[in-house]
C-alpha cells in the first residue's frame, strides 16, 4: 500500500558540510579573483615526502596493484603497529589493525561496527561535521556533550547528558575545529567513566603531530596493559596531516576488542575491500620518512605563535589552540552572523574561511525517530573557522584582513 506521508532515506535529511560548500564557493571566487587567499581547507604549505610519490609510481608500473587483504598490506600494519607502540604507546598487534581510505572512511567504518539500534553516540557540541554526518549514517543517535573554557570536552556535562542508551563517546584530540588538546587528567577520568558506564571509545587523532601546549597523549595508552578483551578504546590515525597526504586518502584504525576486529573486518569487506595497493605501498615508504614531521610541526607551531596572537590582541580569540591545524574565530563584533561575515569576507577581502554554525548544528527528530533536515546554527553560529597550516604570508595577510573588516563593521 503506498504510503500516505513519503518517507526519504535518512542521508537526505543530511546536508553536505559547510566545510565542503565553502571549499566549492572558494573554487568559483578564485576562477574571478586569482589571488584569493585561502583560509577554509586544511590544505598545509608543505607535500609528502618526494620518496612516498616515487614509491607510489613504482607500485603502479611494477604491477604491485591486485588485491589485499580487508585489513591492509601485512607489511604496512607490521610498520604501523611498531609505530603506535613506539609513538603512542599502544600495543596495537597486527590482526587488530585496519587500513583505509582516509581516516574519514575508517571513522565511517568504525561507527557502523559499534552501531546498536537506538544507540546514542556522544558528540562535542562544536564537533567535525563529518563525525556527525558519520554518526547518523550509521544509524546512531547523536547526544551532544558541553565544552569548558577552553573547548575542551567536560567530563560533567558529558555524565548529566548520557543515557542508558549511551553506547559511544567521540573525542578528538587535538580537535577540529577548536584546537582544544586533552590532558591526562581530563583524558583520564574521560576513560574511567567510560569504563563505569560500558561505553567504547572512538579516539579521532588526525591531528597527534601537531600538540603545541603538551605532549599528544593517546586515549588507547591508558589501556595498554587491559586485556584486550575488555579495551574500551578504537583509535583512528590518518596519513593526511603529519604526513601532509592529504589527496592520497590514507588512514588505520587501532580497534580494541576481538570481537570489534571482527565486525570491523565485515564491515571493510562489503564497502570498500581494502585501499588502493599503490597507495598502501606508497604508506609503507611514509613510514619509513616520517623524519619530514619535525619540520611540518615546527612550521605549523610557527604560523600559530607568530601570527595568531594578532587575533588574541584583537580579541577574537580567547587564546592560542593548543594543538591541531584551525582556530575558530568570534566575529560577533561585527554584528554579523558567521555566515554573513564569511560571505563579505570571501567578497570583499577574497579571503575564504568557513563559517562556525556547520560545526554545531544539531539535528532534530520526530516522535517515531525519523531525521528532520539538519540546518546550521547552535553555539559557534559567531565564529569561523582558518586554517593556519596554510602558507605563512598568505595566513598573515587574511588574519590581517579578518581584523580589519571586523573593525569595519563594529564602527559602521
Amino acid at each position: 500500500m503506498p504510503q500516505d506521508t513519503p518517507i526519504f532515506p535518512v542521508a537526505s535529511a543530511i546536508p553536505a558540510s559547510w566545510l565542503y560548500e565553502s571549499f566549492r564557493q572558494a573554487n568559483e571566487q578564485e576562477r574571478r579573483v586569482p589571488s584569493l587567499i585561502k583560509l577554509n581547507v586544511g590544505e598545509p604549505a608543505f607535500g609528502p615526502p618526494e620518496s612516498v610519490g616515487r614509491s607510489l609510481a613504482d607500485a603502479a608500473l611494477d604491477g604491485r596493484t591486485r588485491y589485499i587483504d580487508v585489513q591492509g598490506l601485512h607489511e604496512l600494519r607490521e610498520s604501523i603497529s611498531d609505530k603506535l607502540d613506539t609513538a603512542n604507546d599502544i600495543d596495537a598487534p597486527v590482526d587488530h589493525l585496519f587500513v583505509t581510505p582516509g581516516s574519514c572512511e575508517g571513522l565511517a567504518a568504525l561507527m557502523r561496527t559499534l552501531a546498536e539500534p537506538g544507540g546514542e553516540i556522544l558528540i562535542p557540541e562544536i564537533h567535525w561535521p563529518v563525525h556527525l554526518q558519520q554518526a547518523l549514517l550509521a544509524g546512531l543517535r547523536p547526544v551532544f556533550y558541553g565544552l569548558d573554557d577552553s573547548l575542551a570536552p567536560d567530563p560533567e556535562s558529558i555524565r548529566d547528558v548520557s543515557t542508558a542508551n549511551t553506547r559511544i563517546l567521540l573525542l578528538n584530540s587535538p580537535a577540529n575545529p577548536t584546537g582544544a588538546l586533552l590532558g591526562r587528567d581530563v583524558l583520564e577520568r574521560l576513560y574511567e567513566l567510560a569504563a563505569e558506564r560500558g561505553w567504547q571509545i572512538v579516539s579521532d587523532e588526525a591531528y597527534e603531530d601537531f600538540a603545541f601546549e603538551s605532549e599528544h597523549l593517546s586515549t588507547a595508552s591508558l589501556e595498554r596493559d587491559v586485556e584486550p578483551s575488555r579495551r574500551l578504546v578504537n583509535s583512528v590515525f590518518t596519513f593526511s596531516k603529519g604526513l601532509a597526504m592529504t589527496g592520497y586518502r590514507l588512514g588505520y584504525v587501532a580497534v580494541g576488542r576481538p570481537e570489534v576486529c571482527s565486525a570491523m573486518r565485515m564491515v571493510q569487506e562489503s564497502s570498500i575491500i581494502a585501499p588502493s595497493a599503490p597507495i598502501q605501498y606508497a604508506g609503507l615508504e611514509a613510514m619509513r620518512a616520517r623524519e619530514s614531521l619535525a619540520e611540518n610541526h615546527k612550521y605549523v607551531r610557527a604560523n600559530r605563535d607568530s601570527v595568531l596572537p594578532t587575533l588574541v590582541e584583537a580579541g577574537l580569540l580567547p587564546a592560542l589552540p593548543g594543538g591541531g591545524w584551525y582556530a575558530m574565530v568570534d566575529v560577533s563584533a561585527s554584528g554579523l552572523s558567521g555566515e554573513e561575515f564569511t560571505a563579505e569576507l570571501l567578497r570583499d577581502e577574497h579571503v575564504a574561511v568557513v563559517p562556525g554554525s556547520g560545526f554545531s548544528a544539531q539535528p532534530e527528530f520526530g516522535a517515531d525517530g525519523t531525521l528532520r533536515p539538519v540546518l546550521p546554527g547552535g553555539i559557534a553560529s559567531r565564529l569561523v573557522r582558518i586554517a593556519f597550516c596554510v602558507d605563512h604570508g598568505q595566513l598573515a595577510a587574511g588574519v590581517e584582513r579578518i581584523v580589519s573588516l571586523v573593525e569595519q563593521r563594529r564602527k559602521g
